[in-house]
């Protein structure tokens, strides 16, 4: 559920991974890689310029974020900024196994660091009323300090109590607003002034009106300072017109509480805020003996089987302690000064205004408590308040929600998808379950879509608004005559759109798309769009000369074999009929819709006066933002971002494609060094670098994703920073792993994974770009799991491996993992075949393994002690992704040390050892093929933040 007024221009710097949803459904913790069905779907944000994603060391910088690198922090003078000792890592041969004992913090050559380092770009956002930008300033890479401040780990969240937030939350530094002129020039710049200086900016929004900003402020720390308070966020405003600040509280006692949601604006002069309560005294006392045993039992209730969660409750201490900070009072709050408590403190976990700003949906969650599920499933209860704070009704109390199964598409019982429609004043609706929230019960309906008044009348019931046979995913409003609804199911891939008409009990609801959600090629594009005068955002209606048709604009990434391009079309919502009225440049760039720019009216939008913002980019050409106007399609650059690394502005990039002997079609990007001349230079040596994917369909695995002309963003512990050091990098080769029909994906992985590999390698030996002696194979995640699996299984093809955050031994995930539902009961063979810690003794080429200390993954230190060269880093502070300027520069170096060591200086040759290697290789796909036949098989999902692929998210949206 999620309310676009608030959502969409709300500009906070995440503190934790995405939470993982069902395909296409909109909550608060929206995924935005959940598309419609799987195109962007155009919720506006704020643009992403290029950047570093420093919570997560990713490839290249992730394409479609709407949110700031985590801790992207930096002293004043560009280092580390705690005084921790990091040592020059030039590497040469005679000090080799001195510095290998990493007796301290590391750099790497100045040619990577010199790239890690560039200053990031501000991140843009645009007012409601598409007349001004702001240009969020950040700094880099943050100093190992700030992770190293102490956390709390609560019911599945990790807490910053000095600050009464998520820990390691993101900043700003500083915000610079910008008119946007009718030619599509920007004005000069107008800082917002007011707060302290290095004060550290978080959660900017915008009053609906845009004539006011508000963000919370986090002044610096004085090191002698014995009071919290110095770090606990303030909520601060700004005129925009004026560009000056100042506390939105007289008082200096109250902060916010951000553990859940922070603050919304009720309307344009007043916002609901969490704050800490002012009564709450000191944190809780640990009692150096227990009250009681530690017992889980089962006796009063069936079978419970949840996945591997992290950072749970412990005890009755924990309990207290998480009640202690997520506990808020809210407040409402005027610009005037006018103060006044609402409620009394609970867990707020969530506050949304209705679009005429009557009414408020209040989300709290409450005792009792789990140490078995994190606090998304505790007990959940949803009210409705009037806006000055008056409890009006209970929509629901959820219970304890420790039995949601482990089978994909599973849901909670009971109300959930809570939301205020968008297109009316103050209107609720809701999908309840008919199936137990049990995925594999067989039942239609499987969803009801129900809706209500805020305040129905005495005796009025739910009215059903749809039933649906999939899981339901969430609804795209328009107006009583339009919306569409949308639903999937994993296990088949299918995903349907229908179109409903909420005011007509005369007009059926019927299904405008019916598709596999794997089958880009056939994906038709989302909806755009418009931003009501209410701050909620629906589906933009379009309207021609002399034609009563209903139409929409379809935005979609263009899937092609030879890549994507990105197109606009004009739909008719009544005859399917498209007209395609933008598309991406072909040849040599890559552009995509990004908002629409014409909404400030209400009313349908004349084909004449559509506006739309676009991004440009190529190959070697950072992401621009333009404004196109019809009907003369005029272009309007409004950025000129500088190349954020020129030392690579002529860096080769090419999209490959080749196939794997069974006949699947893969892809991968190759990316050769500036100036390489393969007749003067031959080959190089490679870095392969990937993660795995599980596909129901050989044809929708070959299928080609992404644009051979998108820019090579380079993220700061990216693969891409290898063509510094005249590395080829083959960068994400599909690697995908097929279940079809009834066998599950699986069951066949380590042949599947084999097979990708060897295809990959023998192509860029092909091409001559690669040494066949000197290729290297690496990941991160399920990246670093396929790295072990092909050292173990496939030695032949790789001189060395890298594997970050991996957790490699599946049998520490008993209850699934990735997109695997079985248990390990069920599938005992694929979970044991799939795991290199059972295969352990089978690496015997070189193996670094990184690992952050705070990780949540299991499995890191049981891959060593079988032979195997092998090097085991761990990271102090860093968690699955690494953040610390430190940290990462360390990283680097370790990588390029490897690299250089055993890839570019190995003079092993291949056939030495290859008949041996391919014997053994042989055998396990062998024993594979035995494992899936007597019943293994897996997928894996990421409720522990494991997948890549679920972290990405749309690239730039504009709220």
């Amino acid at each position: 559920m999620m309310r676009m007024s608030k959502g969409q221009h709300r500009l906070s710097p995440s503190s934790s991974p995405s939470s993982l949803l069902p395909p296409y459904c909109f909550s608060p913790n929206l995924n935005l890689n959940a598309r419609f069905p799987s195109s962007s779907f155009p919720i506006p944000g704020h643009l992403r310029t290029h950047y570093r994603n420093a919570s997560k060391p990713a490839m290249t910088a992730p394409r479609f974020h709407h949110l700031v690198p985590i801790n992207s922090a930096l002293s004043e003078d560009g280092t580390a900024g705690n005084g921790s000792a990091i040592a020059s890592a030039t590497f040469t041969k005679e000090d080799d196994e001195n510095d290998a004992i990493g007796v301290k913090y590391c750099l790497p050559p100045p040619e990577i660091r010199d790239i890690v380092d560039a200053p990031p770009l501000p991140a843009l956002s645009f007012s409601p009323l598409r007349d001004k930008i702001l240009f969020l300033m950040r700094r880099s890479l943050p100093p190992l300090a700030e992770l190293a401040r102490p956390e709390e780990k609560l019911a599945g969240i990790r807490i910053d109590g000095k600050c009464n937030t998520r820990s390691r939350m993101s900043f700003y530094t500083g915000i610079g607003i910008h008119q946007l002129m009718p030619d599509g020039s920007l004005g000069p710049e107008k800082e917002v002034r007011g707060f302290p200086d290095g004060a550290k900016i978080n959660v900017v929004t915008w009053s609906n009106d845009g004539r006011h900003l508000a963000f919370s402020v986090r002044a610096e720390e004085e090191e002698s300072s014995s009071s919290s308070s110095s770090s606990k966020l303030r909520v601060w405003v700004a005129d925009v017109e004026t560009g000056t600040a100042r506390p939105l509280f007289q008082s200096p006692d109250i902060y916010l509480n951000a553990v859940f949601d922070n603050y919304v604006w009720v309307d344009n002069s007043t916002l609901l805020v969490c704050t800490i309560p002012l009564s709450r005294g000191d944190p809780p006392k640990k009692p150096l003996v227990p009250s009681r045993p530690k017992i889980q039992s089962n006796e009063r209730k069936t079978v419970i089987q949840v996945r591997t969660f992290r950072d749970l409750l412990k005890d009755e201490y924990d309990e207290d302690l998480f009640d202690y900070y997520a506990t808020s009072q809210l407040v409402l709050v005027s610009l005037d000064g006018t103060v006044k408590e609402i409620g009394t403190p609970a867990v707020y976990t969530s506050m949304d205004p209705s679009p005429d700003e009557k009414y408020l949906l209040i989300s709290s969650i409450h005792r009792p408590y789990s140490f078995i599920v994190p606090c998304g499933r505790f007990p959940k209860k949803v009210d409705v308040w009037t806006s000055d704070g008056k409890f009006v009704k209970e929509l629901c109390d959820l219970p304890l929600a420790e039995d949601i199964p482990i089978a994909f598409n599973s849901v909670r019982k009971g109300m959930r998808s809570i939301n205020w429609r968008a297109d009316k004043p103050s209107t609720i609706y809701w999908a309840e379950t008919q199936d137990g929230g049990d995925a594999k019960v067989e039942v239609s309906p499987r969803d009801i879509i129900y809706t209500q008044p805020a305040e129905p009348q005495e005796g009025e019931q739910p009215e059903i608004l749809h039933k649906l046979d999939l899981r339901y995913g969430g609804i795209s409003w328009c107006d009583d005559s339009l919306a569409l609804v949308y639903e999937s199911w994993y296990k088949t891939r299918r995903t349907r759109t229908w179109v409903i008409s909420s005011g007509s009990e005369d007009v059926s609801p019927r299904i405008l798309f019916d598709r596999s959600s794997e089958d880009v090629y056939s994906d038709p594009g989302s909806p755009m769009m418009r931003r009501t005068p209410a701050g909620t955002y629906v589906i933009a209606k379009l309207r021609k000369e002399n034609n009563e048709g209903t139409y929409l604009l379809l935005n979609g990434n263009g899937a092609t074999p030879k890549g994507n391009i990105p197109f606009l079309d004009l739909f008719d919502i009544n005859t399917g009929s498209k007209e395609r009225i933008w598309e991406s440049d072909k040849e040599k760039y890559y552009e995509s819709v990004v908002a629409l720019m014409s909404d400030q009216k209400e009313g349908d939008i004349h084909i004449n006066d559509l506006k739309i913002l676009t991004s440009k980019e190529s190959k070697t050409e950072n992401t621009q933002y333009y404004i196109q106007s019809w009907p003369n399609r005029k272009l309007f650059q409004i950025t000129d971002f500088p190349h954020p690394y020129p030392q690579l502005a002529s860096l080769q990039k090419e999209m490959i494609r080749y196939q794997r002997k069974d006949g699947v079609q893969l892809t991968a990007t190759l990316y050769l060094p500036p100036g390489y001349d393969p007749s003067k230079e031959g080959p190089l040596p490679c870095l392969v670098w990937s993660y795995p994917g599980e596909f129901k369909s050989k044809d929708a695995a070959g299928q080609v994703r992404g644009s051979p002309n998108e820019f090579a963003g380079i993220g700061p512990t990216s693969a891409l920073l290898w063509l510094a050091r005249r590395f080829a990098i083959l960068y994400g080769p599909t690697i995908p792993i097929i279940g079809e029909g009834d066998e599950e994906a699986n069951d066949r992985y380590v042949e599947q994974l084999v097979s990708s590999a060897e295809a990959a390698v023998e192509e860029v030996i092909q091409r001559g770009v690669a040494h066949p002696n000197k290729i290297a194979v690496g990941g991160h995640s399920y990246g670093a799991f396929m790295t072990a699996n092909l050292l173990a299984h496939a030695p032949h093809l790789f001189c060395c491996g890298i594997g970050r955050s991996g957790a490699y031994n599946r049998t520490l995930t008993p209850f699934g993992f990735q997109h695997e539902d079985r248990t390990l009961w069920e599938a005992t063979n694929t979970y044991i075949e799939m795991s290199p810690f059972m295969s352990a003794n089978k690496i015997k080429k070189p193996i670094l393994l990184i690992h952050g200390e705070e990780d949540n993954n299991s499995g890191t230190l049981t891959m060593q002690g079988h032979g195997a060269l092998c090097r085991l880093v761990i990271l102090p502070f860093e968690s699955h992704g690494y953040a610390a300027r430190e940290s990462i520069m360390h990283v680097l170096w370790e990588t390029d040390r490897w690299l250089q060591k055993h890839c570019v200086s190995n003079t092993s040759e291949v056939s030495a050892d290859t008949s041996q290697d391919k014997k053994s290789n042989e055998v396990t796909e062998s024993e594979s093929k035995a494992a899936a036949a007597s019943g293994g098989g897996g997928t894996e999902l990421a409720d522990d933040f494991e997948s890549e692929q679920f972290h990405s998210k749309p690239r730039s949206l504009m709220w």
